[in-house]
């Protein structure tokens, strides 16, 4: 075997992996790490798993057994899947799958209908024929029948055999494996390093299956979590028992002093579940005061209302279940919209920055008119723009009924009650460590809230019903707290219940979801004009939160620091670096620090407590920083050690900056895959977020070569051809791992495999590139090698079914369609598929051929979807050959399904028929085989039909 080359530097399985990243990604709170707090951008574990095993496992000249063995490792093969199995199949469904696969005819006996029902014999030898019907789904069906791989506990005795007979191991499981493997190619247990820990998935997959784990951040709530991913799910599950019976512990005498004060319980003793605030302000044109929100509707599936009435120049609120559709209709429409307040009794909208009396100064530059709180405030003044009301309450009977009602004399008593506690407690609290004092500093994402609300202080993001619970809940769990573990339990929970008790917290009207949403629901600090507000009751889970269950046994360091003072060395490194300014951690964190800060003094005695803003990896300095970052990664990781940087995939300029960055660091590209990950995105803005991982893998750099860049064009050239022809040959046909964008992320990082194989290139100055890559991509020569990289990569990965003369004739806009629809055959719906395609061959307006744009579900327009409407967006298609063809599909279905309708639309369209016939017909025969094609059968059905046909007489054809 050469060890020289791991199998990730060679090949990986970016299909499977991206479907498993994304399964774990929609676990959402059922993820095994997401549970004990907010991180952002947490990579899926699955992910993390795969890069540590393709790191450890070796390269053969067996390239089919690797990928087989690392997929068995993986639990992605059959034996795999079918052991992760844990759903059924209803008899129904059964009935289905034998009934359409010959091979299972011989179990059709076994199923019987009664009175219209299909049903199966007792006799039925049902788990037999369960696994012979699971056998024939495809891979995306059988993941979600089952677990995902980390749930699994161990691979079967057969799995293991094979595996050791295969690699010369004895390992019984992961751990012994990790071991064994680390042995052989270092000499000692593997050491992971990651400087960027974050969320804790890197350090915590990797310690759980066997590695030795070095973890640090720059911030001390990744710190926290880091620590707690690996301390607290790490642990034995009767010590998690007890840490569970803790939080109960203070849960319930936090209960015993909120339920003394009498402030969530109504006259009837029933117990609130939320609050539903709003804000006031005054109608500059009219002079009444009105509540603000965009809509009234509190409930979909109650039909709850808020209903406003007005009372001597304010307004009155009544909340009603069970709301007529007119009351719907008219609650829906809200008091503020995208242009301003809309005042429900003059009816004129006034744009909000006039509301806080926003002006310019004398240079233009925006003064925001808000009055800025001070420290001991946390409501607004009487003469404030904005006040706060509460207009509605979610209810508890003793019997777990629900109910929404409008605030009583009872509730606003109980208003007053909490008010005057906070008010006359708040000085005192904040002098104890137990309210933050912490001022909220411009940024990014901060400004926010200063010029929208006028808040200067982190505890004002609170209003007094948050703040006393937080803080009982705070003196609570520090007053019970017995040892290290609680204190940190007690942390986390304190956060989760900030994430999700604030007034940044959205109110949800969805059916499924009647309650407040959490803080951080992006990565943003939005403010609203309604808010929610939990009870203590309503955050129980928010406080008794489970841990998972995965002990731990390996050799952990975290530690607070900064990524270019490390002075520990690794065997792989692996980090996420924070990109730019993609993501403001050190502002979105002091949100939690802020709360935090005290605690974490005392709990972790060589930890600071502030979020080291000044040191982190943003602005102008980026690129300097993480070089100085890498080559101390370089100068600390083992001679025969990798590094793979994860990174959100972009345009060619961005890799440009990323391998520069790296070259310049001592780093040379060994590969790159790109993972999809994609979701559809929630709340405010409705659209797509695409998530797409690159894992760059780097070695230390050895080459002492100069060359000239004229030089390596061709180098480059052959490389990308090679990468691209090795990872034809490896896919898998029936099943393809590969699709059009990871060839060309192929094509990237082979470009830059030359270009950083070599120590230096006599005509490019590395700095000045660098600045060029980041200010002018344009003129930068790197940007420019890699963009010709990927044109020879779409030079490389013609469609099968089409012959070679045909393609080169098409338009670049025909390409796209093309490609995008050979990407649908093959099952692949990722909006960012599209994306690729459209940068590669160079098009714009390319929404008007799509018929979805939604993550995971994207596709194209079929013919008859374009019907004879105009592409005038993308004018390379409206003029093409293709579009002509498609129109001629259109016309004759529209006729009655007849082809000849077509042909004649189609002759009298293209003066030079008979020259394109050929090509006519290439297409035409690439759309034939599409109804064969079950998850394209539906949208495609007639027009494939009618391809078939047109083609017939086109072939048929003669003058």
């Amino acid at each position: 075997m050469d060890e020289q080359l791991s199998f990730i530097e060679t090949q990986f399985p970016v299909s499977k992996i991206s479907k498993e990243s994304y399964k774990e990604r929609k676990a959402n709170n059922g993820q095994t790490l997401t549970g004990l707090g907010k991180w952002w951008g947490r990579k899926p574990l699955v992910l993390v798993r795969a890069a540590i095993l393709g790191c450890l496992l070796p390269s053969t000249d067996n390239p089919k057994k690797d990928m087989d063995v690392f997929l068995k490792l993986m639990s992605m093969d059959n034996r795999g899947l079918l052991l992760r199995k844990e759903k059924r199949f209803s008899v129904q469904k059964l009935y289905e799958i034998v009934c359409k696969n010959q091979k299972l005819s011989k179990y059709k006996s076994y199923f019987y209908n009664d009175s219209g029902k299909v049903k199966i014999d007792r006799s039925a030898p049902r788990n037999e024929i369960e696994d012979a019907a699971f056998e024939t789904l495809g891979y995306d069906e059988k993941i979600a029948m089952g677990k995902r791989p980390e749930q699994l506990d161990n691979l079967s005795d057969d799995t293991w055999r094979e595996v050791n007979d295969y690699l010369n191991t004895n390992a019984h499981n992961l751990l012994e494996l990790t071991k064994q493997l680390s042995l052989k190619r270092f000499g000692h247990n593997v050491i992971v390093g990651d400087c960027f820990c974050g969320g804790g998935s890197i350090p915590f997959e990797a310690a759980r299956i066997g590695g030795d784990v070095y973890a640090s951040d720059l911030n001390p709530i990744a710190g926290l979590l880091t620590w707690a991913d690996i301390n607290l799910c790490g642990m034995s599950s009767e010590k998690i028992n007890r840490l569970q019976n803790f939080q109960k512990e203070v849960y319930a005498a936090v209960d015993k002093q909120v339920t003394n004060l009498g402030i969530e319980e109504n006259e009837k003793g029933d117990r609130a579940v939320s609050y539903i605030y709003c804000v006031e302000t005054v109608c500059p044109e009219c002079g009444y005061k009105i509540p603000l929100a965009p809509s009234w509707l509190i409930g979909k599936r109650t039909k709850t209302v808020a209903i406003w009435k007005e009372n001597q120049g304010a307004y009155d609120v009544v909340v009603k279940m069970g709301a007529s559709e007119a009351e719907i209709k008219q609650a829906v429409i809200g008091t503020v919209n995208s242009h301003g307040i809309v005042c429900p009794h003059c009816g004129k909208s006034t744009p909000i920055s006039s509301i806080r009396h926003d002006k310019l100064d004398k240079n233009g530059n925006v003064v925001y008119g808000l009055r800025r709180w001070g420290i001991d405030e946390f409501e607004p003044n009487t003469d404030d723009v904005f006040q706060e009301r509460l207009y509605a309450i979610k209810y508890e009977t003793r019997e777990g009924e629900r109910y929404y009602r409008s605030p009583n004399k009872r509730d606003i008593e109980n208003e007053e009650h909490v008010r005057k506690i906070v008010a006359s407690h708040l000085t005192e609290w904040q002098k104890q460590g137990l309210v933050p004092t912490t001022p909220i500093e411009s940024g990014y994402n901060t400004d926010q809230i200063i010029r929208e609300r006028g808040w200067s202080y982190w505890h004002q993001v609170f209003n007094a019903r948050q703040i006393l619970l937080m803080c009982l809940y705070k003196k609570t769990f520090l007053s019970l707290a017995r040892d290290t573990y609680q204190e940190v339990v007690g942390l986390l929970a304190l956060n989760r219940m900030a994430n999700w008790n604030s007034k940044l917290s959205m109110w949800s009207n969805y059916p499924t979801q009647e309650c407040g949403m959490q803080t951080f629901y992006n990565q943003a600090l939005n403010t609203f004009f309604n808010y929610a507000t939990r009870s203590l009751l309503g955050m129980k889970d928010t406080c008794i939160f489970n841990i998972n269950n995965y002990p731990i046994h390996s050799r952990t360091k975290i530690e607070l620091k900064d990524a270019r003072d490390v002075t520990e060395y690794a065997d792989l490194w692996i980090t996420d670096p924070p990109y730019a300014d993609a993501v403001n951690y050190h502002e979105l964190s002091d949100y939690f620090l802020s709360w935090d800060a005290s605690v974490i003094k005392d709990t972790f005695k060589d930890w600071y407590a502030d979020s080291k803003k000044v040191l982190a990896v943003r602005g102008d300095g980026f690129s300097q920083t993480m070089i100085e970052i890498y080559s101390n990664l370089a100068n600390h990781m083992n001679e025969n050690g990798l590094q793979v940087v994860m990174f959100t995939h972009s345009d060619p300029a961005v890799w440009a900056q990323l391998a520069l960055i790296m070259w310049r660091s001592g780093l040379s590209v060994s590969v790159a895959w790109n993972i999809a990950t994609e979701t559809d995105a929630g709340g405010i803005n409705n659209g797509n977020y695409v998530k797409g991982t690159v894992l760059l893998v780097l070695r230390k750099q050895t080459g002492t070569d100069i060359a000239f860049l004229d030089e390596i064009n061709e180098d480059i050239r052959e490389e990308v051809k090679r990468q691209i022809s090795n990872m034809q040959q490896l896919d898998d046909k029936e099943e393809p791992n590969f699709s059009d964008p990871d060839y060309v992320l192929a094509a990237y990082a082979a470009s830059l495999k030359v270009l950083t194989s070599y120590k230096e290139i006599e005509d490019l100055d590395l700095d000045y590139e660098l600045n060029k890559a980041i200010s002018d991509p344009s003129n930068s020569k790197v940007v420019a090698i890699i963009e010709n990289a990927k044109k020879i990569a779409y030079d490389c990965v013609i469609p099968t079914d089409f012959d070679n003369y045909f393609w080169r004739e098409l338009t670049n806009a025909e390409k796209f369609y093309i490609k995008g629809l050979e990407s649908e055959k093959h099952g692949n719906y990722q909006i960012g598929t599209y994306q690729e395609f459209a940068r590669g061959f160079s098009i714009g307006g390319y929404s008007q051929l799509m018929a979805s744009e939604r993550a995971n579900f994207a596709r194209l327009k079929t013919p008859y979807e374009m019907g004879d409407r105009s592409m005038n967006d993308v004018p390379d298609f409206q003029n093409s050959l293709m579009r002509t063809v498609f129109e001629g599909i259109y016309v004759a279905i529209k006729n009655d399904m007849n082809p000849r309708k077509g042909l004649d639309f189609i002759k009298n369209d293209i003066p030079n028929y008979w020259d394109k016939r050929e090509m006519i017909q290439q297409i035409l025969s690439f759309l034939v085989d599409i109804n064969d094609i079950s998850n394209m059968h539906d949208h495609w059905a007639d027009s494939a039909e009618m391809a078939d046909a047109l083609l017939t007489v086109v072939k048929h054809d003669s003058i």
